[in-house]
């Protein structure tokens, strides 16, 4: 065998070897099968639609909350930063696509020289020079791939800033629309204990009561007013929460009354949150692929895959091929005028014999990136099953405590009415009507949290399951 078979036979195996390179990535990371939980999956019907696939304007029907989702979506510094790195990483796969072609430069150069008592010498050279990599081993594609795969994990974040964002913003208004409601039923109670403390005042003048029950009944009505104090701080607190999404300045955010539209927590209008239609799960590895958080750790280990491949590229000779056209006066050692035109032509290989190590370790690197992100994939998985498992559990826990808050507060305004009655007849004593009072007070305000917490429960999960991106 002459010394071209033996040329003939390396390349050969070279190429045969590089074939790996060129290929394309797949996602082979097993998840459990079960992500919602077992428990959850038996409650849960396995068919119809997908929650997530509702728009979240759909899935927030009251205009006002729309119009707030839209300008925390035009205005938001994070979610625009976002979008900033999504320009970003276009600007980067662009220059990854055009890696393939030739650079070409222009670099005129002029000299001017003497020796001794000689006049002055004076050259020129005008020449274009060009460089081009030949992407034999796929160092480019991997390099372009990579670049594509950041890419799509800013897309990725981008949609999961969104989904928080309008996540929040829900949940933010809700709970003004909850602290009206409190602040609601704490006026009416305010109202009616005012009410009764004047009627024991008059009693005590006229010598038909005792000043303890006087003390008792004001003591619960000054309670009733701080507890108006704190819904009042709390509603401007959440205020200016939402003016922050919103990058304004503190001022009253407008909204609609609790119950005004067919909402999670609206009784009158039959309580979507408690609708099982409502909370139909599918099967957990297609529901799980709408979250943006999962999509963005697969397309990170995508851009780790062709990371290693570009580690394994590195090991194969690089192909250079190089050349200028120009017109120059400086033809060797000798200067003439006019000048003439001047051609060059080089191919180069280089072929990594020793760097020090940094080849394997920058492969090994790779390598162990790639594990790291094939078990956080795993486990963004479980975390996101658990999300759904916890929001599901909260949905149904706030659905059967329902209808239970709602008999509370009916059982327990009759027995108010009934004991005041009684007062009125003297056959009650004021502790009987103060211990009524407080208990539907505090019954009020415990239906009033659950519907909210109903509320949020649902949003939990329609998030939990990759919407409010759309």
């Amino acid at each position: 065998m002459n010394y071209k078979n033996i040329i003939f036979a390396a390349a050969m195996s070279l190429m045969l070897t590089s074939c790996g390179l060129y290929k394309k990535y797949e996602q082979k990371v097993e998840t459990p099968a079960d992500a919602f939980g077992t428990t959850l999956i038996s409650e849960a019907s396995t068919s119809g639609e997908s929650l997530a696939q509702i728009s979240w304007r759909e899935f927030f029907p009251d205009p006002k909350l729309q119009a707030l989702i839209e300008q925390a979506l035009a205005n938001n510094t994070e979610l625009n930063s976002a979008r900033i790195a999504i320009e970003q990483s276009e600007a980067s796969l662009k220059t990854a696509k055009l890696a393939y072609l030739p650079s070409l430069y222009f670099s005129p150069q002029g000299t001017l020289s003497k020796f001794d008592n000689n006049p002055w010498s004076k050259s020129y050279n005008l020449p274009l020079q060009l460089s081009w990599d030949i992407d034999v081993f796929g160092s480019l594609t991997n390099k372009k791939r990579a670049a594509k795969a950041v890419l799509l994990q800013t897309q990725m974040y981008e949609e999961a800033v969104r989904s928080n964002l309008v996540s929040t913003m829900a949940q933010q208004y809700y709970m003004l629309q909850l602290l009206d409601r409190q602040m609601d039923i704490l006026m009416q109670t305010d109202s009616l204990w005012k009410a009764s403390l004047e009627t024991q005042k008059s009693l005590f003048e006229n010598g038909k009561s005792y000043s303890t029950a006087v003390n008792q009944l004001e003591s619960s009505y000054i309670n009733v007013r701080t507890q108006i104090v704190d819904i009042q701080r709390s509603i401007r607190s959440t205020e200016n929460a939402i003016c922050k999404l919103l990058c304004i300045t503190p001022q009253h955010i407008e909204r609609t009354h609790w119950g005004a539209v067919a909402d999670y927590h609206s009784a009158a209008e039959g309580q979507r949150m408690f609708d099982l239609q409502l909370l139909k799960l599918g099967v957990p590895a297609q529901m799980l692929e709408n979250r943006p958080d999962i999509r963005m750790v697969n397309y990170a280990m995508e851009e780790a895959f062709y990371n290693t491949q570009t580690a394994r590229s590195a090991f194969f000779p690089s192909i250079t091929l190089s050349g200028t056209l120009g017109w120059t006066n400086s033809g060797g050692g000798a200067i003439v005028n006019p000048g003439g035109l001047l051609l060059n032509a080089v191919g180069q290989l280089t072929q990594p014999i020793f760097s020090r190590g940094m080849l394997k370790a920058n492969l090994k690197i790779s390598k162990l990136e790639e594990q790291d992100l094939q078990k956080r994939y795993v486990q963004t998985v479980i975390d996101a099953g658990n999300e759904v498992n916890e929001a599901m559990a909260d949905c149904f826990a706030a659905r059967e405590k329902h209808d239970y808050y709602h008999r509370q507060v009916e059982v327990l305004h009759e027995a108010y009415l009934g004991t005041h009655e009684l007062m009125d007849n003297g056959k009650a004593n004021y502790l009987e009507v103060l211990t009524a009072q407080e208990s539907l007070l505090s019954a009020q305000l415990s239906e009033a949290s659950n519907l909210y917490n109903g509320a949020q429960a649902v949003i939990a999960l329609y998030i939990a399951l990759g919407g409010g991106t759309k």
